[in-house]
């Protein structure tokens, strides 16, 4: 039997005006909005339906904001009964697979969400980095890549997109050594990240250990359904696994191919991503271009979505 997998994009999808015309149209997504400003004292709906971007952008704001921008979608495809067989988030979106999947709550995942931002800007500030994506070369070689400019500073691989795409993390540097080591390499392109820290490197990790923190006061639940999480992209269930690959996770890499790779193994034929923009559409037919996916970020794509799954 063919398998739905709901995904959830991360940072870097965010955009001013997402999530707005849901908001007009469904009081289910003006009610995940208007509780989210309730849960944080202060107008996240605002942020994301007008900016300003410079705000929109820092990374205590830009996490919250895709996570409620995601639920918001998730909630009106409840609505009409429509739930997963499985479910991933890319980074920040796993939380959003988390709250599909049963295991938080939104109204206990939002804070830990706006925590987790906090302490990745802060650690950003503390050891400054940046990140790159490398195209065009196979993972091992992005890693060769980064241990040769290992004497040079921190740099580590922070996400395994997709075939001949992986995005590389760490202190400037050693980066932009590694980065030239990649073009020797051959690599067709090298894309300098505009991001504000060195997400997924060892520069995070004091971000993390202060995150496991918060996870271990926050209430979590077994999953109703698997998750397949970044740091082993395999299947996880259990309450106090799940933390551990949380706080793993800002440290540690994203490996979003396996991910995916895994889902389909178990039998998904279906991705709908849920959530800012259509980026994880576009890795996973990358990485799968078999299977069908859908994304619902706005009006338009929620009822084409719901017409197409009307047809099934």
């Amino acid at each position: 039997m063919s398998k739905t997998a709901f995904v959830f994009p991360g940072q870097g999808a965010q955009y001013v005006g997402m999530g707005k015309d849901l908001y007009d149209q469904f009081p289910e997504a003006r009610e995940v909005f208007d509780a989210a400003d309730s849960i944080l004292r202060f107008p996240l709906s605002k942020l994301c339906f007008e900016g300003p971007e410079e705000e929109l952008v820092l990374t205590a704001n830009t996490q919250p904001a895709l996570f409620v921008t995601s639920i918001a979608c998730l909630r009106l495809l409840e609505k009409h009964d429509i739930k997963p067989d499985v479910t991933a988030g890319h980074s920040i979106g796993e939380y959003a697979a988390l709250v599909a999947a049963g295991v938080l709550e939104f109204e206990d995942a939002l804070p830990l969400v706006r925590k987790r931002g906090e302490l990745m800007q802060e650690a950003s500030r503390k050891r400054p980095g940046t990140m790159a994506a490398i195209i065009g070369l196979d993972a091992d070689e992005v890693e060769l890549a980064c241990s040769r400019a290992d004497d040079i500073g921190t740099v580590d691989v922070a996400n395994y997109n997709s075939p001949g795409q992986v995005v590389i993390s760490g202190e400037v540097k050693a980066v932009e050594a590694a980065s030239q080591y990649a073009k020797e390499m051959g690599a067709r392109k090298v894309i300098p990240l505009s991001v504000s820290g060195a997400f997924h490197s060892r520069l995070m990790a004091d971000a993390a250990e202060k995150l496991a923190i918060e996870l271990n006061l926050a209430c979590f639940d077994n999953a109703d359904i698997p998750v397949v999480v970044n740091v082993t992209a395999d299947f996880v269930y259990d309450v106090d696994e799940i933390r551990d690959c949380l706080e793993r996770q800002i440290a540690g890499s994203v490996r979003w191919q396996e991910s995916v790779a895994r889902m389909v193994d178990d039998g998904v034929t279906l991705f709908v991503e849920l959530g800012a923009g259509k980026v994880l559409s576009g890795l996973i037919k990358r990485i799968a271009d078999s299977v069908e996916v859908a994304n619902i970020s706005d009006v338009q794509s929620c009822e084409a979505f719901l017409t197409m799954n009307a047809g099934r």
